[in-house]
């Protein structure tokens, strides 16, 4: 965590809630042992100064802030055995399999379907060097084997696939997971609800599962930008929604050994980590 998202994060109530509960258990310890002390050193107590009473309110003060400094969010499981983190950075510079969002027609060209700086368009430029032909092809190859649902009438790709349809890439030694959770209308504008998303989410595990051989794998925070839900499903709550998703699933199966969800540096300064960190403990009760 970077200090400026540390330095937000101190400034949160959720942050001096747990300052206090720390500090407040540190002194009740230190009072416990007093009153042991007393027992055995009967009026030994009532000779101590202020200097020392404030020197036991700092030493708690000071316990309580290095348990409640922020840190990087990240919580292990054992049912199932398994890791979740969010990390701050660029999706492409992990070393994880990586999750691609994609539409149901699985348009890549750009600039005038495809965002440039969308995740597709990323992929499309940092893994294959905007060799559109390339990414067709494997695209293709991966599409052969789900049924198409039908056919629309815009620019660009014109067949549509299930919301949900999985296509795993191997490239560079990496498993690309191309999932299809938003739709494409006739002006090529990028839309999703959030049962598609959910929907997405389970079969995007089960890919996971059967090809990743439990290697961790990183995931964008999906939902808003140019699928439209962010006014409704915003960077927070598409946390939770990634998280729970992933949870549930593992009961099931096992997934793989970790997950990265990863935040955008501009997209950090609006979410609470500790609030973020709290959500993915009280999963282990799940």
């Amino acid at each position: 965590m970077s200090k400026l998202g540390a330095l937000r994060d101190i400034r949160r109530f959720r942050f001096w809630g747990m300052f206090a509960t720390h500090m407040f258990s540190c002194v009740g310890l230190i009072a416990v042992l007093f009153g042991l002390y007393d027992v055995l050193e009967p009026n030994a107590i009532s000779k101590i100064h202020f200097p020392f009473l404030l020197a036991v309110l700092l030493l708690a003060a000071l316990y309580a802030a290095i348990r409640s400094y922020p840190r990087p969010v990240s919580q292990a499981y054992s049912k199932p055995n398994t890791e979740i983190r969010i990390v701050e950075g660029d999706l492409f510079s992990q070393e994880d399999n990586l999750v691609i969002g994609m539409t149901t027609t699985f348009d890549s060209q750009i600039p005038h379907v495809i965002h440039p700086h969308s995740i597709q368009g990323q992929f499309l430029h940092r893994v294959y060097s905007n060799d559109v032909a390339a990414l067709d092809i494997d695209l293709e190859q991966g599409l052969a084997q789900h049924r198409p649902i039908g056919q629309i009438e815009k620019p660009g790709k014109k067949t549509r696939y299930a919301t949900g349809t999985v296509v795993t890439i191997q490239h560079q030694r990496k498993h690309y997971f191309c999932v299809a959770y938003g739709e494409m209308d006739e002006a090529n504008q990028a839309h999703a609800t959030m049962d598609g998303i959910w929907r997405s989410l389970e079969n995007l595990w089960r890919e996971v599962g059967a090809r990743a051989n439990g290697d961790p794998v990183a995931i964008p925070v999906v939902g808003g930008g140019l699928a439209r839900l962010s006014q409704i499903l915003p960077a927070q709550d598409s946390i939770r929604f990634i998280a729970m998703s992933f949870i549930f699933a593992s009961r099931h199966a096992r997934i793989c050994d970790r997950l990265d969800i990863v935040v955008r540096p501009e997209d950090v300064e609006r979410l609470d980590m500790l609030e973020l960190q709290a959500f993915l403990k009280s999963l282990q009760d799940v």
